[in-house]
Parts: structure tokens; C-alpha cells; sequence
């Protein structure tokens, strides 16, 4: 019996995969149903924020309701159409469930699947029938959650986190980590996205989210596999090979060369989600598209992409900046430095970059020195914006670590915002020659003090010459005298 199941395993397996790779070559784009075009419709009414900025690049008119591009390292928001309005996220939730799957749990880790985490999912939803009793290594539950979307694997994961079957526990910790990624205009009632009056996101958080998903190289792989292949075990009588059923992905239907991640979601009320990531010239973007038609969420994406990549440029601060007299080497240069030129304690980070549009250049960008910085090797951050479009950050560092320099800093008073943008730093090798200058000249004091008490100056001199004069003549005058009365008192 074993020996008919392993083939017939293998029999699905390759037919799977025959499914899989031919199969999309064959079928032609789906048109949209007459419900979604009517949506579709009204959402491309919807102004698109972005263009309205002066001498900003055109973006496309996408079908979605909500859509923004950001830059993943920077924040920058490249394109943004409506991206703060509230919106179903549907299975795009589980890029933060994921997320917190990654940094709370090891990947051996065994999740055991109790009658509510399968239950409490709708046979009519996406799973991969998990039975009570079975179990998955955490890495299982990730390739099952990303590549298939599995609900009852969201629902044993967060029981596996949190010990308890209130899945508004799990919502909490995910509420509390959207926070720290920046997160303002989403709730989280359970972990996969299933329909919930109080489950609402936006493209906007969803991309920020992103920032942290899409920076996880494991979480990237997994969501772009074409299969999911998790073989039997004695916690698991049947094995399961499910395909990929996202159509960006390699080899899919809207396979896209620079997709780095993604998630798709769709539910009746949110319609169908999608965010991802591309990576190209070096340069990351984010891309969300919220209650989208099918399958115009890809064709939206794919046209914000390469809007994305072809209008914009990656530009390194520190090679670039001239505002604030900065060198090649990306040190300052203080030209108005009390000391001369010298050189400096402070630094511009030299992997800093913003974003700039083509339409644009680094010297049409408006720069702010502000003193918040994110840890005490840093003394300011640059920020750069455009019409108050913020463009990226570039941190003034300590050339020294303030960390393994405690006492040279200890001594660093207060930095006060500079008038006119004039720094003045202290150069420490002028300051030692200020000071040998200094001794040099109470040396040269001295020893004219010592010259003077051994050797008379031209009038100190003839004074003192006609001192000795005088005193010699009243000498020889008493000298006369003396002689005079012993002469008269000689007795001859």
C-alpha cells in the first residue's frame, strides 16, 4: 500500500509540475468580469497625487483605488495615488504574520494543529487540509503560508506563538510591531487576513511593512517558489504539493525579471491586494496596490515598477553634496574652521543616498539639519525633500566611535544649529600648534627677563656708569682727607 501511495504521489508530483510550468504559456490574459471593470472604472478617476507635484514625473493611471512605490531603503514615496485610505488587506496580511513568524520562532520548531486553528477556517478559503493532530516545522508553515496563502497554517502559527486559540491575541503583537515599522492606518484582527469589519490596512502601511518583509532574503525565496512540496511524516500521513498560484511570479503568466518578492490577496469585500518588490541598478522598490481588478493588479504593478526604474535615480549624498562644503572623501570641510583648514571629527555617511527624479537635480532638493538622531554615533541628520516630498536622509556621523572614545566625547558639548549653514569644527593638530605657539612666546618672555637681569640695556648703562663715577670720586676725596690728617700728625 506504502508502495502505490509513493506513486502515486510521484504521478501528481509530475503532473504538478507539468501544470505548473506549461500550463500559463498556454493561457491568454483573462479580461476582467463586468463587476471589477465597473470598479475599475471609477478608481481610475482618482487623482494620482504624485503627478500634481511640480515638475514631477508622470506616473500611470493605474486601476486600483490605492496605490503607492516607495523606495525600500529610503521611505521615499516615488508614486501615490490615495494610499492612505483604509482598505481590506485580505491575504496581503500575512506578509506581517510571516514577518513575526521569522523573528519569534526557530525554523525547526514543530507546530501541532488544534481543532480551532483548522476549523475556524472556511473550507471555501485558501488552505492546504491540515488535519487536528498534524504538524509542521515552522519552515513548512512559511513555504505553506506564502507559496499557497494556507489559512489554518496562519491560525496553528499564532496559537504555536502565542499558547491560546484568541486569535486577538496574535492581532495585538501584530498591531504592536505595525506600529514600529511605521505603520498609521491599520488594525489587525487575526493573522491571515480573513474578513473582518476591524481588519483594515493601506497601501501605504502595507509597503511599510514591506520594508522589513522584503528585506528578509529566507521570506523573498520562499514567496517567489513555484511549488510547494512538503513530504509525509509521522505527523503527517499524506504529503502536500500545491503550485504557486500567483501570477508574477518566474514562470508565471505576468513573470516580471525584477520581482524580488510578493503577495497576492483577494476577498469579495477587498477585491484582489498585491504587494511586491523589485530590485534593479542597485535601486529596491515597494509596490502596493489595494482593491484592484483581476488581473489588473499586475499590470498595475508591472507599469509602477518600470515607471519607477526609469524615472528615478539612486544618488549618493556624500559624492554629491556641495551645500555643506563636503569633500570627495565624504568628510567635512570646514572652510570657515577658526583653526584653518583642518581635518574634522565629524563625517557625512558615505552609503547615505536619495531618491531624485529625472525631472529634477540634487541641487533642486531642499536640505533640513535636524538633531534627532538614531544612536550615538551620529550628531545630525540631513534631510532631503522636494515641494515637501521627503527624498531620503544622510546622517552626519562621529569620525570616531563615540562607543570606544568615551572620553574624548564626554567633553563634546551640546551641537546648536549653525547660522547660515557656517560649521566650525576643532582641528586638533592646529590647536596643538596654537598652544606650542603660545609656550614658545611665555619662553621667549622669560628668557628676556633673564637677559635683562645679567645684562644692562644702553641707558641702564651710562646710569649705572655715573653711579660708579660719583662713588669713586667721594672714594678718592676720602681717601685725601685721610691721608691729609695722618700727614699733618706725623711727628718728624
Amino acid at each position: 500500500m506504502n508502495k502505490r501511495l509513493r506513486k502515486s504521489r510521484n504521478l501528481i508530483a509530475c503532473l504538478s509540475m507539468c501544470l505548473a510550468l506549461f500550463v500559463p504559456c498556454l493561457v491568454t490574459n483573462a479580461a476582467p468580469n463586468a463587476a471589477d471593470e465597473k470598479m475599475m472604472e471609477y478608481n481610475r478617476t482618482i487623482p494620482v497625487e504624485s503627478n500634481e507635484v511640480e515638475n514631477w514625473p508622470q506616473g500611470p493611471i493605474v486601476n486600483a483605488e490605492s496605490a503607492v512605490l516607495m523606495d525600500l531603503a529610503s521611505g521615499a514615496i516615488l508614486y501615490e495615488k490615495n494610499m492612505h485610505a483604509r482598505e481590506y488587506p485580505a491575504s496581503t496580511t500575512k506578509i506581517l504574520t510571516c514577518l513575526l513568524i521569522s523573528e519569534m520562532c526557530s525554523l525547526d520548531e514543530e507546530v501541532v494543529f488544534s481543532h480551532d486553528a483548522v476549523f475556524d477556517t472556511p473550507r471555501d478559503s485558501n488552505h492546504i487540509a491540515m488535519d487536528v493532530g498534524q504538524a509542521l516545522s515552522i519552515e513548512q508553515c512559511l513555504n505553506a503560508i506564502l507559496i499557497r496563502s494556507a489559512n489554518e497554517v496562519c491560525f496553528a502559527c499564532a496559537e504555536h506563538i502565542t499558547g491560546t486559540t484568541d486569535w486577538s491575541v496574535f492581532a495585538d503583537i501584530m498591531n504592536k510591531r505595525a506600529k514600529e515599522l511605521g505603520c498609521v492606518d491599520s488594525h489587525f484582527a487575526n493573522p491571515n487576513g480573513l474578513p473582518d469589519e476591524n481588519h483594515y490596512s493601506s497601501a501605504y502601511d502595507l509597503a511599510m511593512i514591506g520594508r522589513a518583509f522584503f528585506s528578509n532574503d529566507m521570506l523573498c525565496k520562499i514567496s517567489l517558489t513555484r511549488l510547494l512540496d512538503i513530504p509525509a511524516s509521522d505527523k503527517l500521513p499524506h504529503a502536500k504539493l500545491e503550485v504557486n498560484q500567483m501570477k508574477i511570479v518566474p514562470r508565471g503568466e505576468y513573470a516580471y525579471p525584477y520581482l524580488v518578492g510578493c503577495k497576492t490577496g483577494y476577498t469579495v469585500a477587498a477585491r484582489s491586494c498585491l504587494v511586491s518588490c523589485a530590485e534593479k541598478d542597485g535601486m529596491k522598490l515597494i509596490c502596493a496596490v489595494m482593491r484592484d481588478g483581476e488581473p489588473a493588479q499586475y499590470e498595475d504593478t508591472i507599469s509602477l515598477f518600470n515607471y519607477g526604474f526609469s524615472n528615478f535615480d539612486k544618488v549618493n549624498v556624500s559624492q554629491t553634496e556641495t551645500k555643506y562644503n563636503i569633500e570627495n572623501t565624504g568628510l567635512f570641510y570646514n572652510g570657515n574652521d577658526i583653526f584653518g583648514s583642518s581635518k574634522p571629527i565629524l563625517s557625512l555617511n558615505k552609503n547615505a543616498y536619495c531618491i531624485v527624479p529625472k525631472t529634477l537635480t540634487f541641487d533642486d532638493l531642499d536640505s533640513e539639519i535636524v538633531y534627532e538622531t538614531v544612536n550615538e554615533n551620529q550628531a545630525a541628520v540631513i534631510r532631503y525633500t522636494y515641494k515637501g516630498v521627503p527624498l531620503g536622509n544622510a546622517s552626519i556621523d562621529f569620525a570616531i566611535s563615540k562607543t570606544n572614545n568615551s572620553t574624548l566625547f564626554a567633553h563634546v558639548e551640546e551641537i546648536q544649529e549653525p547660522k547660515e549653514n557656517n560649521f566650525y569644527f576643532i582641528n586638533i593638530v592646529k590647536v596643538f600648534m596654537g598652544l606650542l605657539c603660545i609656550g614658545l612666546i611665555i619662553l621667549l618672555i622669560w628668557g628676556f627677563k633673564k637677559l635683562s637681569e645679567n645684562y644692562m640695556l644702553p641707558g641702564s648703562r651710562r646710569r649705572e656708569w655715573k653711579r660708579r663715577k660719583k662713588r669713586k670720586r667721594r672714594h678718592l676725596r676720602s681717601k685725601k682727607r685721610l691721608d691729609f690728617k695722618n700727614f699733618r700728625g706725623f711727628d718728624v
